[in-house]
């Protein structure tokens, strides 16, 4: 059970959030409701880059035993950010940018260690999909040892449209794939990065591989073929602030 502070109930409060801005991690509703205002909430969560999730009667009673309406809402615990609000104001501050993108990682003490790397590191900001990527809560703020507090996460609709904005501002996208011929120490981490990191199962997904400056792999010398991402991504985070060490 979801404590009573982290939910929202019922279709008009939810909306009240939506045009209010607030952070909301998932909204879900239930299968078959009839709602008059339904279209209007699924067009502010798209504006608001929330997820919306279709569920039958059980799922919302395992979350809470509070009369929900058929429409409930959980709270994000952190404050998510805009990143083409980011990228321009690094810029005029003279910043040269390191941010991780991070395709359908679903795991959330994946996610939550790799964000503890990436605060430690100083990296500006994290950019995960508004689906299929691990739910921040209690649990991933635990495995991150409240760095999710810190770093700035941004939530986004489509992960290649964002990675395309980024090429188009000055952005070197380095893919981490086990398939790539190159060394991750053979690229350049100077210049303003995206770092993108594939789901624990799949990878990379295509769409977004495809359209990567560059692809890298970490050497493996033993028989099992690959690394678990959280370990993988603080590999290539610290050769970045390893060659910027240098400067």
């Amino acid at each position: 059970m979801i404590p009573k502070k982290h939910l929202i109930f019922g279709i008009h409060p939810i909306l009240e959030a939506l045009r209010a801005n607030e952070d909301i991690e998932k909204i879900f509703i239930k299968q078959e409701i009839k709602l008059s205002n339904k279209k209007e909430l699924f067009e502010l969560a798209s504006i608001n880059n929330t997820p919306v999730q279709l569920v039958p009667a059980a799922k919302l009673k395992k979350i809470t035993t509070e009369n929900h309406q058929g429409v409930l809402a959980i709270k994000s615990q952190i404050s998510f950010q805009n990143i083409e609000h980011l990228v321009p104001w690094w810029f005029e501050n003279g910043i040269q940018p390191l941010v991780l993108a991070l395709d359908e990682i679903t795991d959330v003490n994946n996610l939550g260690a790799i964000a503890r790397t990436a605060e430690c590191a100083g990296f500006n900001a994290i950019i995960i999909p508004m689906k299929n990527s691990a739910q921040i809560n209690a649990q991933t703020i635990k495995a991150s040892s409240g760095a999710l507090f810190q770093v700035p996460i941004c939530r986004i609709n489509n992960l290649k449209e964002t990675i395309i904005f980024l090429k188009q501002s000055g952005f070197l996208s380095i893919a981490a794939t086990e398939k790539a011929t190159k060394n991750y120490t053979e690229v350049d981490y100077l210049k303003p990065t995206v770092i993108i990191l594939g789901s624990e199962e799949y990878g990379i997904s295509k769409s977004v591989l495809n359209i990567a400056d560059e692809h890298v792999s970490i050497p493996i010398f033993g028989s099992v073929k690959s690394l678990n991402v959280s370990v993988a991504s603080a590999i290539l985070i610290y050769e970045a602030i390893r060659q910027r060490e240098k400067l």
